[in-house]
């Protein structure tokens, strides 16, 4: 609607009309969905750099990355957070923000708050359950990362995904 739509409106005098006018374009920038805004995700570094938040944790914490078709971040979620020494992350909870969002790929990241980036038996079962499951959904799982304060363990980079 133009202003002279909106002065047209009983009700409406030339303030109103200036506000509304405000509110729309503030809103059609905030539905627009701009590419160029987006952190670019094509590598374990470029990952990495989105989950730093992760490294001084004293639980660990379970995230996921969801990413488009362009390679571009999304949306980042947290899943779960644990214990010190284990995680509990069910593929259900990975899956539906990536469907919801429409994302192609994701990224799933925990930290190690005792330091070793080594994964541990879960960690590698969890990322077998989490490959089929993105298989049968059609969304890829492109990497798995365990993050430390001074190091971190990437299961795409050692050919684990």
């Amino acid at each position: 609607m133009t202003y002279q739509d909106l002065v047209k409106i009983g009700g409406i005098d030339s303030a109103k009309a200036t506000t509304l006018l405000a509110a729309f374009e503030l809103a059609k920038r905030a539905l627009e969905v701009n590419d160029t805004n987006l952190p670019t995700i094509e590598s374990t570094k470029d990952a990495i750099a989105q989950l730093t938040d992760l490294q001084n944790l004293k639980k660990e914490h379970f995230i996921t990355l969801y990413i488009n078709a362009r390679h571009k971040l999304i949306h980042k979620e947290l899943i779960s957070v644990g214990t010190l020494t284990a995680n509990l992350v069910h593929p259900r909870e990975v899956f539906e923000p990536a469907i919801i969002r429409v994302a192609i790929e994701i990224i799933v990241a925990h930290n190690h708050p005792s330091g070793d980036p080594a994964p541990s038996s879960a960690d590698l079962e969890i990322t077998k359950r989490l490959v089929e499951a993105g298989k049968i959904l059609g969304i890829k799982v492109l990497n798995h990362i365990i993050i430390t304060k001074e190091n971190y363990f990437s299961f795409q980079d050692k050919g684990l995904i």
